[in-house]
């Protein structure tokens, strides 16, 4: 199993295997592609786009999909799957990517926002034009925006998914089995501000781990600064390092960050005890590997 980064600089860092950089943000910041890694473009949530051309947003009958429409409980501001203009900017900054020297290209956030998106006038009439029920309409939708991105990636193409492996299709159009022909691996963020209670990750790792049909990379949050959280989060990578995982990610600030992970484990020798005690074989390489930088 590997081990690497998601971070918002475009940076590498000594000890890991697999570097993400974010390139392009849901509050609509988008950079110039992070060279030898993967970048990850955030594709139909864009707070400022929606700012500044509110007809983008996609709609439900309980109102728009921002994060200010509290009855929906929405993370991020969702442009419409189908509009034309929207999506051929995404596509074409994608494409730019791709023109870079940079490992390849992972795409998040875009899908519908929820089941009740999108309702506008443009999403109702295609749908009653596919002759589809709803929810193949919306999968078909978000199936045929990745096949055309993939056609403009060079390189790795993965796709983050929601960490709901029972109602992807229904919720958010994910029709998970025709995503794993387009892709080279899934990216599963099970974000948390700490892992001190970790079953939920363990359970979710494992079930992603044996229904999809691409390799599965799990990424963890790990901007923590205490000695507490860290040490949980380093327990959870050890337990779910025992399913069929291609890579766990870690989730930083920068790269200071990420070395603080390494010397953390490095110079812990309970944590190293603990490991070794329940036999956790693959965290006690990947912490021998970091030893020899840290």
């Amino acid at each position: 199993m590997r081990i690497g980064l998601v971070t918002y600089k475009p940076e590498k860092v000594e000890g890991y295997d697999l570097h993400v950089y974010y390139s392009k943000w849901t509050d609509g910041q988008a950079f110039p592609a992070a060279k030898g890694m993967q970048n990850d473009v955030t594709v139909l949530c864009d707070a400022k786009a929606i700012r500044e051309d509110p007809s983008l947003v996609a709609m439900s009958n309980t109102g728009p999909a921002l994060r200010k429409n509290r009855r929906s409980n929405l993370a991020f501001d969702f442009v419409c799957p189908t509009h034309p203009a929207y999506r051929a900017k995404a596509l074409n900054y994608i494409e730019g990517l791709s023109q870079e020297n940079i490992l390849g290209v992972t795409l998040n956030l875009y899908h519908f926002p929820d089941q009740e998106y999108c309702v506008c006038s443009r999403c109702v009439e295609k749908w009653k034009q596919s002759g589809l029920s709803w929810t193949q309409w919306r999968a078909q939708t978000v199936t045929e925006l990745l096949q055309e991105a993939k056609e403009r990636i060079k390189g790795t193409f993965a796709v983050e998914i929601y960490p709901d492996p029972v109602l992807a299709k229904e919720r958010y159009g994910l029709d998970l089995d025709a995503i794993g022909d387009l892709v080279d691996y899934f990216h599963v963020p099970l974000s948390s501000r700490d892992y001190l209670t970790n079953y939920w990750t363990i359970m979710l790792a494992r079930d992603f781990a044996a229904s999809l049909k691409k390799p599965v990379v799990v990424e963890l949050s790990a901007e923590m600064p205490t000695d507490e959280k860290l040490e949980a989060l380093l327990k959870t990578v050890a337990y779910i390092s025992r399913h069929k995982l291609d890579a766990v990610l870690l989730l930083v600030h920068d790269s200071e960050n990420a070395r603080q992970v390494c010397r953390y484990a490095v110079n812990n020798n309970d944590l190293r005890d603990w490991l070794e005690k329940y036999d956790f074989g693959e965290m006690n390489r990947i912490i021998d590997g970091w030893t020899k930088q840290y």
